[in-house]
């Protein structure tokens, strides 16, 4: 009399143990986090547009001039006497203009938050634009610096007493710059932990 015992078939996930995610899947709470940082990157591009475009404007309009004794002899302060604030203006121009040429770029990571080749050259180009913008914020700021303040020391005299229309549309030029400044670095962080999603 043969006796045959029947062995139930092994389960492939052991008791107790989580199933194993096959190759090539990711988990979705990974992808929903690339698609929400992709949607917050194209919302602070935005912002950072307005910041740079606005600084750029309000410099090249910053203009002031104080009649001195006739209308024949007049004091003038503009931005395009300076080359530091020329240079302002041309940097933050570019920057600008940087920016919303990034928006489509912006647009192709929010539609396929895994495209890695697109998120190397954003944070590539967002460093380089990065430097110039905060080169020409920096030097701006020393200037305007010296506009409220002078130096003693070199004999430079403070002019925004007089000219006081000029200095705060030129502070307001260099606030909105350091704002962009900001935004960007923003920007670099979270394409940073977006590649490190990948």
């Amino acid at each position: 009399m043969s006796m045959s015992i029947d062995v139930p078939e092994s389960s492939n996930v052991a008791k107790g143990t989580a199933p194993l995610v096959a190759a090539g899947t990711r988990p979705p709470a990974a992808g929903g986090l690339r698609k929400g940082l992709a949607i917050t990157d194209f919302i602070l591009r935005l912002g950072a547009i307005a910041a740079a475009l606005g600084a750029a404007v309000t410099m090249a309009a910053a203009d002031e001039t104080l009649p001195f004794f006739t209308q024949f002899f007049q004091f003038e302060a503009s931005y395009d006497e300076m080359p530091t604030f020329q240079f302002f203006v041309i940097t933050m121009a570019f920057v600008g203009g940087y920016l919303v040429l990034s928006l489509p770029f912006s647009v192709v990571t929010i539609i396929r938050p895994h495209a890695l080749g697109v998120k190397l050259l954003l944070i590539i180009l967002d460093t380089v634009f990065l430097t110039l913008a905060t080169a020409a914020a920096s030097a701006a700021a020393a200037i305007v610096y010296l506009a409220h303040n002078g130096n003693e020391d070199a004999n430079w005299l403070a002019i925004c007493n007089q000219f006081t229309d000029f200095c705060q549309e030129t502070s307001g030029a260099v606030v909105s710059s350091f704002v962009t400044v900001v935004i960007m670095v923003l920007l670099i962080v979270m394409l940073a932990v977006a590649l490190r999603k990948h």
